[in-house]
């Protein structure tokens, strides 16, 4: 999935009805060397029928994480292209990126000028829409039928993609359906690592990376202008240690305490103060998606990001057009020393409604007709993801994050354990953010990182009168 969630500066807004998009809804895909083989198949496939039509609206607005030319943006643009050519309902969209949320849809909360439908992961929309009370209910879509005979959302979609605890308003109410699951691995590409070898332990990965060295190559590309980049190593290693929820109960701690406590907390950080330096130069200089492009280029050997580092990367080498490709390969983080949680990180992205839409029942309904297979399928046939449907193709990219995913074995977690959404992200920004940075960049120790967490942490929970 591009860029996960913030990346990307947002476009600006484009207040386009559907019908006023021209051709663009159908622009040709990249048709490169690394196009993926079904994405003329999906685009050009005939439009299903809509198990769900609304009764009375004749209209809704669509206020997007993407971009109008990014896959998940075409793949969209079919599927409202088809929801009115089967329902009449016009589709009116704004592609404002990953940032719409909070600089568009936050502020217009308070002028009632909301969209009926937006798009977000599961952790930014609690945190920024439906804490403040800015969502209604979507329980009623789980009962919809997607057009495949009478199978409903429910019936659809996996339990674990939405039944969890962060995707309940304080009622107790779903605000979020899913379209789309991911996860994070590190990646290289197994044409271009020779004898690879799944490390298991954390001195196996260390191994790895001083294989690269040896070999000379750059060991790990790590954009470090992007935050929650960042933010991946330490809470990784975090979770092994202290499971499911435990991030979250440390970072909500108003003492601060809890970060030097649990042990492990510590352990986490000198775990992850190893790995700086195996990054490549001037990761803490470029701007994001420079580093990632030269993982892209053969010029490092490993980058851990998102589920959607072989689309960026594809379409970064198919714009290129200089012929390189990558055989996309990825692991999961080892159990480090003394951990005792076998974990897999999960993050559900899909469509929630403002509680001030005009138009809910077409948003609702479209939500509905999005789920349907021959629909949502576009997302791993052209936007190169996952699904939160068992029943539809796992891009071979992703085969082995879907298979940790999937293995019942192991502790699903939250992605981030749900830190970077607590007190609308200022958490992150206030009290995470420098302390990790001055931790990957050698100017705190992994002691003074769980003391500056604990101290600023404490400061932090007074300031917002916890």
């Amino acid at each position: 999935m591009r860029r996960k969630v913030i990346t990307m500066t947002a476009t600006a807004a484009l207040g386009l009805s559907l019908t006023a998009c021209g051709d663009g809804a159908a622009e040709t895909p990249s048709t490169g060397e690394n196009a993926l083989p079904g994405v003329e198949q999906f685009l050009s496939a005939p439009c299903p029928e809509a198990g769900t039509k609304p009764a009375t609206d004749k209209e809704f607005t669509y206020w997007a994480m993407w971009t109008a030319d990014e896959p998940q943006g075409k793949v969209l643009q079919k599927a409202f292209k088809c929801f009115e050519e089967k329902t009449g309902v016009k589709v009116t969209v704004q592609w404002l990126g990953r940032k719409a949320y909070t600089q568009n849809l936050v502020p217009a909360l308070n002028t009632g000028a909301v969209p009926d439908l937006f798009d977000q992961d599961v952790s930014k929309v609690g945190a920024a829409i439906m804490a403040p009370g800015g969502t209604q209910s979507v329980d009623d879509v789980f009962a919809m039928k997607v057009g495949e005979g009478d199978k409903t959302v429910k019936d659809v979609l996996t339990p674990s993609s939405y039944d969890f605890p962060q995707n309940k308003d304080k009622d107790g109410h779903n605000f979020m359906v899913p379209y789309t699951v991911q996860s994070s691995a590190w990646w290289y590409g197994k044409d271009r690592v020779k004898d690879f070898k799944e490390p298991k332990t954390m001195d196996d990965l260390i191994g790895l990376f001083d294989k690269a060295k040896a070999d000379g190559k750059a060991a790990i590309s790590q954009d470090g202008d992007i935050p929650f980049y960042n933010m991946y190593f330490f809470t990784q290693l975090a979770e092994r240690y202290v499971g499911s929820g435990g991030l979250y109960k440390a970072a909500t701690d108003k003492t601060g305490q809890a970060w030097l406590t649990d042990p492990g907390f510590l352990k986490a950080a000198t775990q992850t103060a190893r790995l700086p330096k195996y990054f490549i130069d001037g990761w803490d200089a470029a701007k994001f998606p420079q580093i990632q492009q030269r993982w892209a280029d053969g010029d490092s050997q490993y980058l851990y990001v998102g589920t959607w580092a072989p689309s960026e990367t594809r379409e970064y080498l198919d714009k290129q057009g200089s012929g390189t490709k990558v055989a996309y390969g990825s692991f999961q983080f080892p159990m480090p020393p003394e951990a005792t949680h076998d974990t897999v990180e999960q993050m559900s992205i899909g469509f929630a409604v403002p509680k001030q839409a005009k138009h809910a029942e077409a948003a609702k309904a479209f939500i509905a007709y999005f789920l349907n297979k021959d629909l949502l399928s576009g997302i791993p046939a052209v936007a190169d993801n996952l699904v939160p449907r068992t029943d539809l193709a796992v891009p071979d990219d992703l085969k082995q994050v879907k298979a940790a995913m999937d293995d019942p074995k192991k502790e699903h977690v939250l992605q981030y354990d749900g830190i970077d959404g607590i007190a609308g992200g200022k958490w992150q920004t206030d009290v995470f953010d420098p302390a990790d940075t001055a931790l990957l960049k050698g100017t705190l120790t992994p002691q003074q990182f769980v003391e500056q967490l604990a101290a600023k942490g404490a400061e932090f929970w007074k300031s917002q009168g916890r």
